[in-house]
């Protein structure tokens, strides 16, 4: 084995400039920060982030505030605190192409990092956007390298702390040990055994989280690594397009709080009802066409929040007796509606190997349902909304935050909250944070 030291992305991790980024990058920085805030407003009224603070109790105090919390945290603390709040509620970024999710797994401890250092929030985007092409560039050499799909904590570590080390100054040999470190301790998350026995394991978010951390401060502390798989020479040419493929440009984004593979069927399902003016009651059976690994996530009658969310048959059953899939319909208080439970009997999942076929560039299915009267319709071959072949606009971003976001806030703290996200990129992060906390206070729904 021998490893090629070109410095090719510690060099790019610290040295990229938000002057050097191409405006249609900048703009989509922008939107991946307000998604993100999303994923951790949201986030920070699930059990697995309540699990966290509790977590932090052992970690000694501090005084950085983080979004949603009214605790404050040390530099650790707010990382390990916000990687169980990312994913939490599932609605965070992904890329097709590392079946997994980018931003939610360096979100917290690239965050953390921007508030202990308190730098603007120009430079906290920054620093996402380059962590977003080490994570997916990473998690196609590690998926290669060892053969089986990882979730996204894997990858997520090494992310974590190539983006705290960008943000705390390191040199570049120290961004290297801190890139070594973490894909060397990376933890090899099993992710097709959480799609089928769910649980708050789920992506491995937050230990992944966990590690990119510890091996940040191991760097400062003096600790040194040598290599990474991007140094392989199988794996250099994902280092060749640095500067010219912004893989911040080649995610997709969710419009439900719920496994992207169960969002085609949603999405088929919610249009029909309302093209048709489909009343829950008049559906008998439900027939969803789908990819392989769409149909092995789990059907189980969940009990806790991530069961629902690594599911197929309750967020697509949630779909048609709802018309929406959201936070008041995976939180722990939604998951014994009757009328859910009742439409999950009625659903039936077949693998279409014409679809399964094209994953995992295109995650597609059909639906067909049939009424009481024995009417039956069949959708159109669904990709769900939000592929990067869509390219979504700041509007589709605007759309989903006062969606999703409407459990928690007014209309005007809406306004208020995109306004603190979009307005004043030279704002440090500590206000920015600190401004919207007081916004779902004073504008709490």
């Amino acid at each position: 084995m021998v490893f090629n030291e070109t410095w090719k992305m510690e060099e790019y991790m610290l040295n990229t400039k938000w002057e050097d980024l191409p405006a249609e990058v900048q703009a989509r920085a922008v939107d991946c920060g307000i998604d993100l805030m999303i994923a951790l407003i949201v986030g920070s009224h699930g059990e697995q982030f309540k699990n966290g603070i509790r977590m932090t109790e052992y970690l000694k105090d501090g005084n950085l505030e983080i979004p949603g919390c009214d605790k404050s945290f040390s530099f650790m603390g707010a990382a390990f605190a916000m990687g169980h709040a990312s994913n939490s509620f599932d609605i965070d970024d992904g890329h097709n192409m590392i079946k997994g999710h980018p931003g939610t797994s360096f979100v917290g401890g690239v965050l953390a990092a921007a508030l202990e250092k308190n730098v603007s929030y120009r430079e906290y985007l920054t620093a996402l956007t380059v962590s977003y092409d080490l994570a997916v560039r990473m998690g196609l050499a590690l998926q290669d390298y060892y053969g089986f799909l990882h979730s996204t904590g894997t990858y997520g570590a090494v992310a974590t702390a190539a983006g705290i080390g960008r943000i705390f100054g390191f040199t570049k040999e120290q961004e290297k040990t801190a890139i070594s470190m973490a894909e060397f301790h990376a933890p090899l998350t099993p992710v097709m055994r959480a799609v089928e026995y769910p649980s708050m394991n789920k992506d491995g978010v937050p230990f992944g989280a966990m590690v990119g951390t510890l091996a940040a401060l191991d760097t400062m502390a003096g600790e040194s690594a040598k290599t990474h798989l991007l140094e392989l020479p199988e794996y250099e040419k994902y280092l060749d397009s640095l500067g010219k493929v912004y893989e911040i440009m080649n995610l997709y984004f969710k419009p439900y709080t719920c496994c992207r593979w169960a969002h085609q069927p949603i999405q088929a399902s919610i249009e029909l009802m309302k093209e048709k003016k489909i009343s829950p009651s008049q559906v008998k059976r439900v027939k969803v066409h789908t990819f392989r690994s769409a149909a092995a996530l789990s059907k189980i009658v969940p009990h806790e929040t991530d069961e629902a969310q690594y599911n197929i048959a309750f967020p697509v059953a949630s779909a048609i007796v709802h018309g929406d899939v959201g936070y008041r319909q995976v939180c722990n208080a939604a998951l014994d509606n009757p009328d859910v439970l009742e439409m999950m009997k009625r659903l039936e999942f077949v693998v279409d190997e014409a679809l399964d076929a094209q994953f995992p560039e295109k995650r597609l299915a059909s639906v067909e349902m049939e009424l009481n009267d024995g009417t039956v319709y069949r959708t159109r071959v669904y990709a769900a909304d939000g592929e990067a072949t869509d390219h979504v606009d700041h509007s589709w971003f605007v759309k989903k935050f006062n969606r999703i976001l409407s459990p928690f806030l007014t209309d005007t703290g809406k306004t208020v909250v995109m306004r603190i996200l979009t307005e004043n990129l030279d704002a440090s992060v500590r206000d920015v944070v600190a401004d919207v906390n007081v916004a779902l206070k004073n504008y709490a729904n």
